[in-house]
């Protein structure tokens, strides 16, 4: 297989979400100086050109989750969390929560947890459905159970993969622009608190290395600022706002600096609550 063809496979998430459908016209204007993306984790550019997406792409979801490779064993019986396939009434935790079950897919695959794949796969199901993504999400979920059933962990990996770049696809089909931003969010924030857990848990100095990233938490922050005035009026997206610049300062350290247990903990407890911001109400 070839890396242009791999890299395709892997193609990041693009735009933002909303309560309400943003066609391009009424979207406001956004330029790569407004909204820089950290370059470690941007996606292949001829791959984007290839897709039709521009400067609304967002971090490679798969990148982003490639903190999880990096912090060595995961416990999935301390990690995982509760939730249901039902889906919230409200769009833009919709968006959030199905990155969040991207994230739950890549814990589980790290994990090699066989069982749990079926119930997170059909949940993605219901959540791509209530975006209007369904038919792209179903055509995925077969090769999910499949390869869990085989053990067949990388190409789960890929498959996940897969699955974000068809949503992604789909929203530039539907001009719903904004929609991608927040799973990649989404998926961000309970990555972070997964990574963050697993580190306070069993610390080593060099691993903390990895999860201070004001640059990236400084991005979605932008992102937010860069939507509708109308979906900003969402408290859930108000309070992620005022959370995610109450976690900056925790972030910001020399480049290169290792983070004390103590920092650790304190980085978990901020991102545990800005996650739990959307999947508490995946499960109200």
């Amino acid at each position: 297989m070839n890396r242009r063809f791999l890299v395709r496979l892997l193609l990041p998430l693009l735009g933002a979400a909303g309560t309400v459908v943003l066609s391009a016209q009424d979207a406001p204007a956004r330029t790569p100086q407004q909204n820089p993306i950290p370059e470690d984790v941007v996606g292949d550019e001829h791959v984007r050109e290839e897709y039709g997406v521009n400067q609304f792409t967002t971090p490679s979801i798969r990148k982003l989750f490639d903190m999880l490779n990096n912090v060595g064993k995961l416990r999935f019986d301390e990690l995982k969390r509760p939730f249901t396939d039902k889906t919230p009434a409200d769009r833009v935790i919709v968006a959030m929560g199905l990155g969040t079950l991207i994230a739950d897919g890549f814990l589980i695959v790290q994990c090699e947890r066989v069982e749990e794949m079926e119930a997170v796969g059909r949940a993605m199901i219901k959540y791509g459905k209530a975006l209007g993504a369904g038919n792209r999400m179903n055509k995925h979920t077969g090769s999910l159970f499949e390869y869990s059933l085989k053990g067949n962990w990388q190409d789960l990996r890929v498959e996940l993969a897969k699955t974000q770049a068809d949503v992604e696809a789909e929203m530039v089909q539907l001009r719903d622009v904004d929609i991608a931003h927040l799973i990649s969010l989404g998926g961000w924030l309970r990555a972070l608190e997964i990574a963050t857990k697993s580190i306070s848990d069993n610390y080593a100095e060099e691993k903390t290395r990895q999860l201070t990233r004001r640059d990236i938490a400084e991005y979605y922050m932008m992102s937010l600022d860069s939507l509708h005035p109308s979906i900003m009026k969402n408290p859930s997206l108000q309070e992620l706002r005022k959370g995610l610049e109450g976690m900056l300062p925790l972030l910001d350290v020399p480049e290169g600096k290792a983070l004390t247990l103590e920092e650790v903990k304190a980085l978990h407890a901020k991102a545990a609550a800005l996650a739990h911001i959307v999947t508490d109400k995946m499960n109200g």
